[in-house]
C-alpha cells in the first residue's frame, strides 16, 4: 500500500489536473479497498477467522478513501469558486458599484439614493443594505453546490416572511367518464396547510484595511466565499436535525414510525431487527426493504442520505454474486451510487446506534422544501474589531417536510 494512501493528502490549487490527479487517486485506493476487503471475506470463511493485521488494513484503506473524497469534493468546491480579481473586466451595475462604494468605504449615499428610488423599506444604515442581485445568485449557487441537503431538496424563494404551502394528503380530485357521459362530482380533496418560515441566519467575516483598498478584489465575490461555507455549515444541519426554533426544521425532527403504521405528518422507518447493528447475516437485505419501502413514484428520483462513518461500513458490502452495492462515482463531480441510487454524504446523519435512524433514503425534490427569502443584507461595522472591518451579513431561510411519504429512513432497532 502506498504510504500516501495513509496519510492526509495535501490540498493543491484547483487546477484541472489536480482534480483528475485527486479523482485517479481515489479510483486507486478504493481498488486498493476492494483488495483488502476481499482478503478479510476471505479469512472469515476460512476456519481461521480473519487476521488482525487484515482487518486494521481495511480499516486504513477506509480512512484513506474517505480523505480522497473529502480532497476530491474541496478541490471541486474551489474550482468552482469565482476568482476573486484578474477576471475580464465588466461595467458594474449601478446596485453593485453603489455596494461597493459603501463596503470598501463606508460611503452610504449612493445606497440610500437607491433605496428611495427602489421606494425599499428593506434595508438602511441600521439593518445592513441589501447586496447586488449577482452577489445573491453567486451565494445561492456556491450554497446549492456545498449544502448536501439543498443540492437534492426543491427550492423556493419568497418575498415574506412565511411561506404557506397547500397540500392534497390523498392526491388530485379525479375520476373516469365517457365522452358523452354526465361529469359527477368527484371526492372532495384532503388539504393540508403546510407553514415554512424564514429564520435568519448569519456570519460575520472580517476584512483588513489592505483587501479594501486593493481595487483588483472583487469584494462582492470576497463576502460570497467568506460567508459559503459558514451558511452551509449551519443551514446544513438545521435541515437534517433542526427542531423549528428560528432555524428550519430538519426531516429527522418529525415524528418516526414503523412503516406498517405510517400515516401524515411522520416518517416510515425499516428496523434492522438488530440492537443499534447490522443483521449478522444479508445486512445489504435491510438497504434492499428501504428502496422497496418507498412507492415506486418515488423511487426514479431517489438519494440516499448518509455520514461518512456509516458509509464506510456499507462499502464492505456484497451482493449475492459478490459484486460492491458501493460504487464510486463515475467521473469527477458524480456522486457514488449505492444499489444503483446515488449516495449524498452528510455530515449532520447520526452515526449508526441503538434506536437510531443513520440513513435516510427518498425523493428529497419532494419531500423536503427549502425556503428562501430573497434579499441578502450586508452591515458594515469598523468599530467592534479594530483594526479589522467586519461584516454582519443576513441570509433568511426555512425548511420542512412537504410531502412525508417521498422520505424513508433505516432505524438501527429490533422495533
Amino acid at each position: 500500500m502506498r504510504q500516501d494512501m495513509m496519510t492526509a493528502p495535501e490540498l493543491k490549487s484547483a487546477g484541472e489536473g489536480d482534480v483528475a490527479e485527486a479523482f485517479d487517486d481515489f479510483m486507486h485506493a478504493f481498488d486498493e479497498f476492494k483488495q483488502a476487503n476481499d482478503e478479510r471475506l476471505a479469512q472469515i470463511e476460512s476456519r481461521f477467522g480473519v487476521d488482525g493485521v487484515t482487518n486494521d488494513k481495511v480499516e486504513r484503506i477506509s480512512l484513506a478513501l474517505d480523505e480522497q473524497k473529502r480532497v476530491l469534493d474541496a478541490l471541486q468546491h474551489k474550482q468552482a469558486r469565482p476568482p476573486l480579481g484578474g477576471g475580464e473586466p465588466i461595467t458594474p451595475s449601478e446596485h453593485k458599484s453603489a455596494f461597493e462604494n459603501y463596503v470598501r468605504r463606508g460611503d452610504e449615499r449612493r445606497l440610500q439614493a437607491l433605496d428611495a428610488k427602489s421606494m425599499s423599506i428593506g434595508s438602511g444604515p441600521d439593518g445592513g443594505y441589501l447586496v447586488p442581485p449577482e452577489t445573491e445568485a453567486a451565494i445561492g449557487a456556491r450554497l446549492r453546490d456545498i449544502s448536501p441537503i439543498r443540492s437534492i431538496a426543491s427550492v423556493r424563494q419568497v418575498s415574506g416572511s412565511v411561506l404557506k404551502k397547500p397540500f392534497s394528503i390523498g392526491g388530485p380530485a379525479v375520476g373516469w367518464v365517457g365522452e358523452t357521459d354526465a361529469r359527477p362530482e368527484t371526492a372532495a380533496s384532503t388539504l393540508k396547510e403546510l407553514q415554512f418560515p424564514t429564520m435568519e441566519l448569519y456570519a460575520m467575516p472580517a476584512a483588513t484595511a489592505a483587501l479594501l483598498e486593493d481595487a483588483v478584489v472583487d469584494i462582492d465575490q470576497w463576502i460570497a466565499s467568506e460567508v459559503e461555507a459558514a451558511f452551509a455549515e449551519q443551514e446544513g444541519t438545521a435541515f437534517v436535525v433542526g427542531d423549528g426554533d428560528a432555524k428550519p426544521r430538519g426531516f429527522l425532527d418529525y415524528d418516526q414510525v414503523a412503516e406498517a403504521s405510517w400515516a401524515w405528518e411522520k416518517i416510515g422507518y425499516v428496523a434492522t431487527g438488530a440492537d443499534g447493528a447490522w443483521p449478522a447475516a444479508d445486512p445489504s437485505d435491510k438497504l434492499i426493504d428501504t428502496i422497496y419501502a418507498l412507492k415506486a413514484g418515488y423511487r426514479q428520483n431517489a438519494n440516499w442520505v448518509m455520514n461518512r462513518t456509516t458509509q464506510a461500513a456499507i462499502r464492505k458490502f456484497k451482493d449475492d454474486d459478490g459484486n460492491y452495492i458501493w460504487q464510486p462515482p463515475a467521473a469527477a463531480g458524480q456522486r457514488a451510487m449505492l444499489m444503483g441510487f446515488p449516495l449524498v454524504e452528510a455530515e449532520d446523519m447520526p452515526d449508526i446506534g441503538t434506536d437510531v435512524t443513520a440513513i435516510a433514503f427518498g425523493d428529497f425534490r419532494r419531500g423536503y422544501l427549502v425556503v428562501d427569502r430573497t434579499g441578502v443584507s450586508v452591515l458594515r461595522d469598523p468599530y467592534s474589531a479594530k483594526p479589522y472591518v467586519l461584516f454582519y451579513t443576513i441570509k433568511r431561510v426555512g425548511g420542512g417536510m412537504q410531502d412525508f411519504d417521498a422520505i424513508k429512513l433505516l432505524k438501527f432497532g429490533t422495533a
